[in-house]
């Protein structure tokens, strides 16, 4: 079992939303375009992306509160505390975040996509396409 892990972000989220307080929860709840800037050295990492291409965003949720471990799902206060690992909470031991979302457009170091509820300055760990039943890649 590997004690320690290194995670090397290849960018960063570029985005209107600066509050994770009043960001949509969900990339389906209202969340605006943003762009993907990578690093220039992950510029060969990026070919063969096009506009329409889904693609799972991985973040570092970097504002989390890495000690929570129960929450009210969505914040709802009426509702039982969960175990985070059973949420999509950003605060949690490990505080990455999988975002499915679709390439709006690709300009060189830049890929835009299509509603992504992070905010702007996230850490992008990786991104990874979406492949349905039986797609190789």
């Amino acid at each position: 079992m590997a004690a320690d892990l290194e995670l090397t972000p290849v960018g960063w989220v570029a985005s209107p939303l600066t509050d994770p307080v009043t960001a949509p929860r969900q990339g389906d709840e209202g969340a605006p375009p943003a762009w993907l800037i990578f690093h220039p050295e992950y510029g060969d990492a990026l070919r063969d992306l096009h506009p329409g291409d889904p693609v799972f965003v991985l973040t570092w949720l970097d504002r989390a509160d890495r000690s929570v471990l129960r929450v009210h799902p969505r914040g709802d206060g009426s509702r039982p505390l969960t175990g985070v690992f059973s949420t999509r909470s950003q605060d949690r031991p490990n505080p990455i975040g999988l975002h499915r979302t679709t390439i709006l457009a690709v300009d060189g170091p830049r890929v835009r996509v299509s509603g992504l509820e992070a905010v702007d300055g996230t850490p992008i760990l990786d991104l990874k396409p979406v492949l349905e039943a039986g797609a190789e890649r």
